[in-house]
């Protein structure tokens, strides 16, 4: 079974005001805490997508065995990053049955997570394995390989998630309670600092 993680880190990190990627958590950047943990997965390939400030997080981020490419069209959202990321592999010819989609802004999501995420795909491999939001479904999910071509045409910042509501029916998540706090302001980085 090929897994293929995408992380998506290339925001401008508008909301926060300074470089989102690079907040201090622990003693380590925000980004190098999704980096870490994507490590405990057991994904064949990790593949992160930088954009916005990419220069300055290569320096600072240390990539170990995670391959990164930079989104030219970052601007357009965070759907750009998945095409872009799901382009480099098909270049690459890098086989896979699964897409695993997370975020680099969700420091509160441990390794068993996704773990459970991938044990529900490998019982289920034309499903594709969401998160459970309030407000509906959302990354991280994991797509099977069929979803492919309908992914590549998702426009936008909530184009996964759009995809995810007219998929509803194919869509399975964990059961596993699970804090999918996103780090989008400074409010929201205080909130998170104030609960470690």
């Amino acid at each position: 079974m090929h897994i293929v993680t995408l992380i998506l880190a290339a925001g401008t990190s508008s909301r926060m005001g300074r470089v989102k990627q690079l907040l201090s958590i622990q003693e380590k950047t925000l980004l190098q805490h999704t980096v870490d943990l994507s490590m405990k997965i057991k994904s064949t390939k990790t593949l992160c997508i930088l954009g916005a400030h990419a220069n300055e997080i290569i320096h600072k981020v240390d990539f170990k065995s995670v391959e990164y490419i930079i989104n030219k069209n970052h601007k357009l959202g965070l759907s750009s990053s998945i095409i872009s990321g799901i382009k480099h592999l098909q270049k690459e010819k890098t086989p896979f049955d699964g897409l695993l989609i997370l975020l680099a802004d969700q420091p509160a999501i441990k390794a068993a997570y996704f773990h459970e995420m991938m044990e529900l795909f490998l019982k289920e491999q034309k499903k594709i394995i969401a998160s459970n939001y309030e407000n509906g479904l959302g990354v991280p999910a994991i797509f099977p390989a069929l979803f492919v071509k309908d992914l590549l045409k998702i426009k936008g910042d909530k184009g996964a998630k759009e995809f995810l509501q007219k998929n509803k029916n194919k869509t399975l998540f964990p059961q596993a309670s699970v804090n999918l706090l996103d780090i989008d302001t400074p409010k929201d980085y205080q909130y998170f600092i104030n609960t470690l």
